[in-house]
C-alpha cells in the first residue's frame, strides 16, 4: 500500500507532516509519498533518522494556503501539492491521499483530479464526532450549503458505508438532524428528506436533535453543509470551554488540586475523547478516490492518525463500498 501525504497542508507545514509520516512509516512499514517543496521537506528531514523508511518525495511547486480562495488558487496552481499528491492517486501509483489544508481546496482538486463516484450527485465531507459509548458520523460538514433532498439520501448511505466499513457496525442507525424529533418538524428541506429516508431501506430512526446525537442513539447523522459546519464548529468550541473551564476550577484551591490529582485519569480519559487528533482525518465521500482531510492545527499524532485511517479505508474496500450500494440505490429508484 502507498499513501500520498501533502506536506505543505498544516498550519505548521512540513513539520508536523514529516513527523506523522516517519512514525507511520515506523508503525506499518508501508510506502509514503510526501508531496510538496522538495528542498524545503529535503532540509526539515536531516534532522531525522530515516534508514530503511519506505518515504519518499514528490516535487510539488505551488502550495495552497489556508486563506485563499479554493477555486480560484486551484485555477492559479495547477501543479499544487494536493493536485499533484492526487494525481498519483488517479495514475495508481497510491491509493489513497490525505491532507490537512483547505478543506475547500481539497474538495475542488478532488473533483477536478479523481471525480464523482458514477451517481453521485455531490460529494460530502464527514466527521467522526465523540458522543456516548463511542462515534457518531456526521455528514457533510460543510461542503455543500445549499442541498436538495436527494443529496441528504445519497449522503445517509454514504455514511451508513463508512460505519460499516470503519467502525465495523452492520446495521447503523440514521438520524435526520432537525429542531425537534416529530416528524414534520425541519425547514422544507428537512421535510422533503424524511419521507425519501423512511423509503430508502436504511435504518432510519427518524429526526434527531443535539441531545439524541450526543447520547448516541444515531450512528450517522445528516444534514446540509450549512448546519452541519455550524455544528461542527460549535461543538468544538463548546467542548473546548468545559474542558478548559474545569481544568481552571481544578487548580483553583488547594482542595480542588488535591481533588484534581484523584480525577487526573478521567480528566485524561475526557481529553483524549474530545481531541481532534484521535481520528486525524475524515473522508471526502463521493469522490473517486480515497482522499482524507485534517484540521489545520494537527500536530505530527494527528497527521499519523490520519495515515491509519486512509489504510483502514484502503483495507476495507470503503471506495467500492460506497460505489456498490450508490448503484443499487440509483437501481432501486428507478425500478419504482
Amino acid at each position: 500500500m502507498t499513501v500520498v501525504l501533502d506536506a505543505m497542508g498544516s498550519d505548521h507545514y512540513p513539520d508536523p507532516e514529516i513527523q506523522g509520516a516517519i512514525n507511520a512509516a515506523r508503525i506499518w512499514k508501508e510506502e509514503i509519498i510526501l508531496v510538496g517543496n522538495q528542498e524545503l521537506i529535503e532540509s526539515k528531514m536531516r534532522d531525522y533518522d530515516i534508514s530503511g523508511l519506505p518515504i519518499k518525495i514528490e516535487h510539488a511547486p505551488d502550495m495552497i494556503e489556508m486563506s485563499e480562495k479554493a477555486v480560484q488558487s486551484g485555477r492559479q496552481k495547477p501543479n499544487n501539492s494536493m493536485a499533484v499528491g492526487m494525481q498519483l492517486v488517479r495514475d495508481k501509483k497510491a491509493q489513497a491521499f490525505v491532507t490537512a489544508g483547505n478543506t475547500g481546496a481539497a474538495m475542488f482538486n478532488a473533483l477536478r483530479k479523481l471525480g464523482r463516484i458514477k451517481g453521485v450527485l455531490r460529494p460530502a465531507l464527514s466527521g467522526l464526532v465523540p458522543v456516548k459509548n463511542g462515534y457518531c458520523v456526521v455528514i457533510d460538514l460543510g461542503a455543500n450549503v445549499d442541498c436538495k433532498p436527494d443529496y441528504l439520501v445519497q449522503f445517509a448511505i454514504m455514511g451508513v458505508q463508512y460505519v460499516k466499513k470503519m467502525l465495523k457496525k452492520e446495521n447503523p442507525r440514521v438520524g435526520l438532524i432537525s429542531n425537534g424529533e416529530e416528524p414534520g418538524k425541519g425547514n422544507q428541506l428537512i421535510k422533503e428528506t424524511f419521507p425519501l429516508l423512511e423509503k430508502s431501506g436504511l435504518n432510519f430512526i427518524g429526526n434527531i436533535e443535539g441531545k439524541e446525537l450526543f447520547n448516541g442513539d444515531a450512528d450517522v447523522a445528516v444534514t446540509d453543509g450549512f448546519v452541519g459546519n455550524v455544528f461542527l464548529k460549535s461543538s468544538e468550541a463548546v467542548a473546548r470551554l468545559i474542558y478548559d473551564a474545569l481544568k481552571e476550577e481544578l487548580s483553583a484551591s488547594i482542595r480542588t488540586k488535591i481533588g484534581a490529582l484523584f480525577a487526573m485519569p478521567a480528566f485524561k480519559n475526557l481529553g483524549t475523547m474530545l481531541d481532534p487528533s484521535e481520528t486525524g482525518a475524515a473522508p471526502l465521500l463521493g469522490i473517486d478516490g480515497l482522499v482524507f482531510v485534517g484540521h489545520g492545527r494537527s500536530n505530527a499524532y494527528a497527521i499519523q492518525n490520519g495515515i491509519r485511517a486512509a489504510r483502514e479505508a484502503v483495507q476495507t474496500n470503503l471506495l467500492s463500498s460506497i460505489s456498490t450500494a450508490i448503484q443499487e440505490q440509483i437501481a432501486s429508484t428507478e425500478s419504482i
